[in-house]
């Protein structure tokens, strides 16, 4: 049983998804909060394994909720659900450790398979939103890269900016003339030297330092 935070300031959206959320057998909501302050309160006190997390709240937005909640409970999955799909907010929520990012206009069934995916650890992104996060910059000027950038090998560096392009791993192999297991063994590295836990979060990296 996957055990659901739901964090939403309408009371109305907050009934209405844990009734939709609770037609799946193997999903319950055990506990809703209407702002980031209860729903750091809320999460130390259950656990629970998926938060659903609005973005623009009272007292503390979700982004904020994000950031204390993970640095708290890094085994939480968020998934932050809302009607913004602001690049800033994306961006932001995603670099604090959110796992996914949906809007409420989702269908239940999707936001469902979403959970489950989330839970098993997966990052899920709604239509859309990949391409405002690879494509879309925030401003004309290229941010200074960071210090760390410079420990990555001409390879890994190759390889990283395949992954911005949205090139997986069986692509990235046939381009480069290389093993799969290569090209894995390149990812990991690349994610550990810049500190950056998953694929999406090295194609933000790469889009915002690298490839404008």
């Amino acid at each position: 049983m996957i055990q659901i935070l739901v964090v939403d300031d309408q009371s109305l959206i907050r009934q209405g998804l844990k009734a939709l959320l609770e037609l799946d057998p193997e999903l319950t909501v055990v506990g809703e909060a209407e702002n980031g302050q209860l729903a750091l309160q809320l999460a130390q006190e259950l656990r629970p394994d998926v938060i659903l997390m609005d973005i623009r709240m009272p007292l503390m937005d979700g982004v904020a909720a994000t950031r204390e909640i993970l640095q708290q409970l890094p085994q939480t999955k968020v998934l932050v659900l809302t009607t913004f799909d602001d690049d800033e907010y994306v961006k932001a929520a995603i670099a604090h450790g959110a796992m996914g990012y949906l809007l409420k206009d989702t269908p239940s069934e999707e936001l469902a398979i979403a959970i489950h995916a989330v839970h098993k650890g997966y990052t899920q992104l709604g239509p859309g939103i990949v391409k405002k996060l690879l494509v879309s910059p925030l401003s004309v000027t290229k941010p200074t890269p960071p210090p760390v950038l410079q420990e990555l090998t001409p390879r890994e560096l190759e390889i990283l900016q395949l992954i911005a392009s949205g090139a997986n791993n069986r692509e990235i192999a046939q381009k480069l003339f290389i093993s799969e297991g290569t090209v894995k063994n390149h990812v990991t590295n690349i994610l550990n030297r810049l500190n950056l836990r998953d694929r999406t979060q090295a194609a933000i990296f790469a889009n915002t330092f690298l490839f404008k």
